[in-house]
């Protein structure tokens, strides 16, 4: 626990939120707030540590947090999904607690009524198929599970893209003037766009993962990729998914070859270009 709250971090867009709820008299509901989301952030980073998990960071933000980690995209699906719906779960104990302090004259009906309030808001945004959100990350965890890792990137990231537009066009329409909801908007849009100039850079984590940590080497199933022998090594390498290791098999005379082979055949800059059968024995 100790070792998890050393990486905690505070967004500056917190402490802006913290400060105006101080000037305006809304201190309590601030710190509801931030008890609130730092419960939900331990959820996920408690979750990641129990798996072994490498966390770089946990940071909070007025609307959920963030937490980083440098887990690209080869640990199992079944991990990364109780590490993403370990946050969303804490709001729910926390709801009980709130019910259950109603009995203490401290806890009143008004403070209850702003603390179930705040939980439900929480999660209920957090569950938006928006990245990075925590719906936004199960959306492209369950993704991964059905397709090949980079197409289930730009799926998940066109349908984020979609939804947070429509996201901007109700707010725009019915709060155009709720200073706090554009910010929170204009920091997933901020997201969106160095997510997309960083595309590239992504998807080549997700494969030098699997040459250097050998991420594949304790998964049992294997999963056949085949190829026709005029498709670029490049090309293939956009078939490659997660919870599985693969042997590729050359459609026209059955040749098979491991998925390490054609990995570093991948990151040889004289070979990326060349033809799959090339590198068949």
């Amino acid at each position: 626990m100790i070792n998890v709250l050393k990486v905690v971090k505070i967004h500056p867009l917190f402490w802006l939120v913290l400060g105006s709820g101080v000037i305006t008299g809304y201190f309590k509901e601030v710190v509801m707030m931030f008890l609130i989301v730092f419960v939900h952030e331990m959820g996920h980073a408690l979750m990641a540590k129990h798996y072994d998990w490498r966390l770089t960071k946990v940071e909070l933000l007025p609307f959920g947090g963030v937490a980083e980690t440098e887990e690209y995209g080869n640990r199992p699906v079944k991990e990364e999904v109780l590490v993403i719906v370990a946050g969303p779960l804490q709001h729910l104990w926390l709801i009980a607690l709130s019910y259950g302090l109603l009995h203490f004259d401290w806890w009143t009906a008004a403070d209850h009524s702003i603390f179930l309030f705040h939980n439900v808001t929480i999660l209920g945004f957090n569950l938006l198929p928006i990245k990075p959100l925590d719906g936004g990350k199960l959306f492209f965890s369950l993704q991964t599970a059905i397709f090949p890792y980079r197409d289930a990137f730009y799926g998940s990231f066109y349908f984020s893209l979609f939804c947070l537009s429509l996201f901007w066009i109700v707010a725009l329409t019915l709060l155009p003037f709720h200073l706090n909801l554009l910010v929170v908007l204009s920091f997933l849009a901020v997201h969106h766009y160095l997510e997309w100039k960083q595309r590239h850079f992504i998807f080549m984590r997700f494969l030098i993962e699997r040459v250097e940590k050998k991420a594949v080497s304790s998964v049992k199933r294997i999963r056949p990729i085949f190829v026709q022998g005029d498709e670029r090594i490049q090309q293939v390498m956009k078939a490659l998914r997660r919870d599985c290791s693969h042997v590729i098999i050359l459609k026209q005379s059955g040749k098979t070859l491991e998925e390490k082979k054609a990995l570093e055949a991948y990151f040889d800059e004289k070979k990326r270009l060349l033809s799959i059968e090339t590198i068949f024995s």
